[in-house]
Formats: structure tokens, sequence, C-alpha cells
């Protein structure tokens, strides 16, 4: 359960980061990204381990509102498995269409930088 909650919060955060506070981001990046404990980061910038707690949890409820509303992360989701599916299925039916290929791998690209 708090590797998924890390992952979400990852992909989350990769989508949504730049519509959090500075401090956000640095708290988010060392807890998530770097896997520092709370004590840590409350010692790298000298507050209490109950402001990174709260901060962090504020964020977490912040990009957690932002997916629910704006729902880029569902979307891009969505993009990726149809682009695995048509590309398992050209693979399957059409495997010596190169230009199938071709098209597949820049659809595969394009939703790549979306992220």
């Amino acid at each position: 359960m708090e590797l998924e909650k890390t992952l979400r919060m990852n992909r989350l955060f990769s989508f949504y980061r730049p519509l959090l506070t500075k401090k956000q981001q640095e708290y988010m990046q060392l807890y998530y990204g770097d896997d520092y404990s709370l004590g840590e980061i409350a010692d790298a910038f000298s507050v209490s381990r109950q402001a990174v707690y709260d901060n962090i949890k504020r964020s977490e409820t912040i990009l957690t509102d932002y997916e629910k509303k704006l729902h880029l992360v569902e979307d891009f989701e969505k993009k990726q498995k149809a682009v695995e599916d048509l590309s398992d299925y050209v693979k399957e039916n059409y495997n010596e269409d190169s230009q199938l290929f071709d098209y597949i791998q820049a659809i595969s690209l394009e939703t790549m930088r979306e992220e």
C-alpha cells in the first residue's frame, strides 16, 4: 500500500509540480523522490517535523484535488495503454508493415512528451 501511494504521488507530482509552491516542491521531492525522512527534511530546513508533515499532507491533498479536476494523469495513462494495445495488435497482425511501426513510435514519443 505504501509503495502504491509513493508511486501515485510521484506520478501526480511529475504532472502538477509547477502548480505547487517552491517549498512544497522541495519537501515533496525530498520525501517522495529522494526518500528522505520527515526528520531529515526538518533538519535541512530548520523546521519542526510537524511543519514538514503538515506541508507534505497539504501538498498531497492539493495534487489529488488537481487530478480530480483536470484528469491529466488519468488521460495520460489511458493514452499510454491505447498505444501499447495498438502496438501489440500491429505486431500480431501487421508485423511486416514498417510504416505502421513508425507511426506507433511517433505516437509513443508524443505521448511521452506529455508527461
